[in-house]
């Protein structure tokens, strides 16, 4: 697979910006040739007007918009943010009510499909946080203050059955089958 390729899709599918360094390493390639092929990369972009551009801020990159559609993202986004959750999101946003932090990798295995973009929105929306581990080097999420206090809560155990759900041994057990299953495969 060509490595511009690889970029671009590195790129799209990360809720975050990323740095050369986390790139070059997921790719196994130096800082300099990945910011080589981003500068192609938006290059390209701009030369046929495209609706994507890679911004650049403190040293990290993500893919963004172009600028020059800025109103028409805007206007789609408030109506995006401000209208009902999907099924999806919601059933994403109970799994890290009940059970955050929770990493990225485990509300995928409890719903069983990829939740970056649902993951993207509900951060938008400021409905969840996200922080990084840097002993397991993996995001973890969980509901943000504004979530508890729209809900009318003082505490997100304050949810119906909260400790019986946030502790569940059920799903404590499926998720530790799947990670036994994953290392022997």
């Amino acid at each position: 697979m060509e490595l511009k390729s690889q970029i671009e899709s590195l790129l799209f599918v990360s809720i975050k910006a990323l740095s050369l360094r986390e790139l070059g390493s997921t790719l196994n390639k130096k800082d300099n040739e990945i910011k080589e092929v981003i500068e192609e990369l938006n290059n390209e972009y701009k030369e046929r007007k495209a609706g994507l551009t890679i911004v650049e801020n403190n040293k990290k990159y993500q893919l963004s918009s172009n600028p020059e559609n800025a109103q028409i993202v805007k206007e789609f986004l408030k109506d995006e943010s401000s209208g009902e959750l999907s099924q999806p999101s919601l059933e994403a946003l109970t799994i890290i009510a009940y059970r955050g932090p929770i990493s990225k990798l485990e509300i995928e295995r409890i719903r069983g499909v990829n939740c970056s973009l649902i993951l993207r929105n509900l951060l938008i929306r400021g409905l969840i946080e996200e922080s990084f581990d840097k002993k397991k080097q993996e995001n973890y999420y969980s509901v943000s203050h504004d979530f508890v206090r729209f809900l009318g809560l003082d505490s997100i155990e304050k949810l119906p059955d909260y400790l019986e759900l946030n502790k569940s041994d059920l799903v404590s057990e499926f998720l530790n089958t799947v990670n036994k299953e994953e290392g022997n495969s």
